[in-house]
């Protein structure tokens, strides 16, 4: 049977749905690029919600994020799409080398920065210096394989015998391998030791709140007020962005990022063997004791005691991975 032939009221009827879905198809949204438009690589330098600005080849670019792009991080490598001048939209993450996260309140971990090289523990006079806090911190860089600084901020408010105190009481650490320095935003090159650390990484400030951080970043960057104005000018909440976790590219080289998330950092879910590996002084006796199942405590046949008595392991190392194994347990 032959197909029934359509009237003139029919044809026309079939020509105006065409040309409608060719408007709309013209008229797409300038926030949902089409698949055609090419993707490029960027940076993420700062998010707040679903905005961030990416650096793209040293241009920032303001970007939206797709709603399942939800986890992306400030430091994150991604892909994104041109909408406008100026503005775009992350379709992709690139893989991460590594990533921070601290646990969220509903018990997921919330990623606080990507693809960092290097952790910048920051102490100062006051508040006291918690050498417990301190050991979390190098536990983490440790799980991340990265490198660990140790940083005295406001060396200018010691004495030099203090200053001296400071290193005898830290020399352990550097035997473990970890650079310990002093510095100062007050004093004449006082900076110089972080900068000649900080080049060639992309390293995280972390440390107890009152240390200097926010000091130390304003005193290493120009680029604060240029990023802060971008983002509040996109999102219209002025200074409140503050609080999300910036990159910095840094004059002398490098990049550092602030993420005020570490403000209340604290250690995720840690299995023993994770944590003896943040002690190397520790890990390198595992396996010598005389009990497989030894605390390190008072069994006899105990290596660290042992190495405890002859100075290879410090005692403030050993009580606070004691506390921290009973906090596992």
């Amino acid at each position: 049977m032959g197909r029934p032939r359509l009237t003139q009221q029919q044809r026309a009827r079939i020509a105006q749905t065409r040309q409608a879905r060719r408007l709309r198809q013209a008229e797409q949204p300038v926030d949902q690029p089409s698949v055609e438009v090419a993707t490029q690589l960027g940076r993420v330098v700062v998010r707040y919600g679903q905005t961030v600005v990416v650096d793209a080849a040293g241009e920032s670019m303001l970007c939206t994020l797709r709603q399942h792009l939800d986890g992306i991080a400030c430091g994150d490598h991604v892909r994104w799409q041109a909408t406008e001048v100026g503005k775009g939209v992350v379709v992709g993450i690139e893989p991460r080398t590594t990533v921070l996260s601290r646990p969220a309140f509903n018990g997921q971990e919330k990623p606080l920065a990507a693809n960092i090289t290097q952790l910048i523990v920051v102490l100062a006079v006051k508040p006291k210096v918690a050498g417990y806090l301190l050991d979390q911190y190098l536990i983490v860089a440790a799980q991340l394989q990265i490198r660990a600084v140790i940083c005295l901020n406001k060396a200018d408010l010691l004495t030099p015998d203090q200053q001296a105190g400071f290193r005898a009481r830290f020399a352990h650490y550097v035997q473990l391998g970890h650079a310990v320095i002093q510095v100062s935003c007050k004093q004449p090159g006082g900076l110089q030791p972080l900068r000649t650390l900080l080049a060639e990484h992309t390293s995280i400030l972390v440390g107890q709140s009152g240390v200097g951080k926010s000091s130390l970043i304003n005193a290493l960057s120009s680029q604060s007020a240029t990023l802060e104005g971008e983002l509040s000018a996109a999102t219209g909440l002025g200074r409140h962005t503050t609080s999300a976790s910036t990159l910095y590219r840094l004059a002398s080289g490098g990049e550092l990022i602030d993420s005020p998330g570490v403000r209340s950092f604290r250690l995720g879910k840690l299995t023993r063997h994770m944590l003896e590996q943040g002690y190397p002084e520790l890990s390198a006796l595992l396996g010598h004791c005389r009990f497989n199942d030894c605390q390190h405590d008072s069994e006899p046949g105990c290596v660290v005691q042992t190495s405890l008595a002859d100075g290879t392991v410090h005692p403030e190392r050993l009580a606070s991975f004691q506390h921290m194994v009973e906090r596992l347990d």
